[in-house]
């Protein structure tokens, strides 16, 4: 992904190494798997989430990797920066040529081991997240490391994509589309209600691409190979490809986030179109197509 020239993000808050030590909740593959529920509940409070996961998974104590030497760590901050810039651009030009009103950009934290939220306390074996209660991505770069090391998912645009993603979730929040999910869900089943998160993160996954599209558009941001890079890990954060590393089997009533090929369908339609209108996942039958 070519990001040289690119300007930083100014709503970018660096809280690297002040977190201490956290609970590890099992290994990076269950924190892959948890992240999505974190994301899903981002209007509220995560403890019980939290509670709940660690009652099934072993817990342990691990401590920061935060090393303010490390030219790989940061690299991957101004990466972070630069791509939320990117996603200022794009959503600001998309809103205004809508006629959505004005962008309002969201937070980005950057974090190591544990922080307090308003939507509760987020670790880093959690994963990236989206608190809509103060419009504010979490992210502990480490996940990026976790990414390659647990499902073999790398490469910058690849990272984009996980960023791009959570800032989908922010403009479903401005759209109203989030709280009008969360609300929703509510009054379900609990297999309904996994059912409409599903059509939730699948539409953040549209605009990952819309976004991957316009940028490419407006900065010739994508080189040969990012393209199937973000589909690869598209394809290796799907519910079912997580749950068979993780379990050895799959319990699609438990799907929040989707199958790997309803990913990677809409982060491709999303990137192939470019339609900030083409992604409405939530009418329709199940899966969304």
């Amino acid at each position: 992904m070519r990001l040289d020239g690119r300007r930083g993000s100014n709503n970018i808050s660096d809280r690297r190494g002040m977190s201490g030590k956290t609970l590890g909740i099992g290994g990076g593959i269950v924190g892959i798997i948890i992240a999505g529920i974190i994301t899903l509940l981002s209007g509220g409070d995560i403890s019980d989430v939290l509670g709940n996961v660690m009652q099934q998974s072993a817990v342990n104590n691990t401590s920061s990797t935060y090393n303010p030497n490390d030219p790989e760590e940061q690299r991957l901050f101004d990466l972070a920066s630069k791509v939320l810039a990117g996603t200022e651009d794009v959503w600001t030009k998309i809103f205004r040529e809508q006629g959505w009103g004005e962008y309002e950009p969201p937070k980005m934290v950057i974090y190591t081991g544990s922080i307090q939220t308003a939507c509760g306390q987020g670790t880093a074996q959690v994963g990236p997240f989206y608190c809509s209660a103060d419009e504010t991505i979490y992210l502990d770069l480490d996940f990026f490391k976790t990414m390659q090391e647990q499902i073999g998912a790398s490469g910058d645009f690849c990272y984009a994509y996980v960023i791009a993603h959570e800032v989908g979730h922010h403009v479903q929040y401005l759209r109203g589309d989030l709280n009008q999910a969360h609300a929703a869900m509510s009054r379900m089943s609990k297999t309904e209600a996994n059912k409409m998160s599903v059509r939730t993160e699948l539409q953040a996954d549209y605009y990952a691409g819309v976004w991957g599209h316009v940028d490419n558009e407006m900065f010739q941001s994508i080189e040969p190979g990012d393209i199937e890079k973000a589909i690869n890990a598209a394809s290796k954060i799907g519910d079912d490809y997580l749950q068979k590393k993780a379990y050895g089997k799959e319990a699609p009533e438990t799907f929040n986030h989707g199958r790997s090929e309803w990913r990677v369908y809409w982060l491709k339609k999303g990137l192939d179109t470019g339609d900030p209108n083409g992604g409405n996942t939530f009418t329709g039958p199940y899966p969304p197509r």
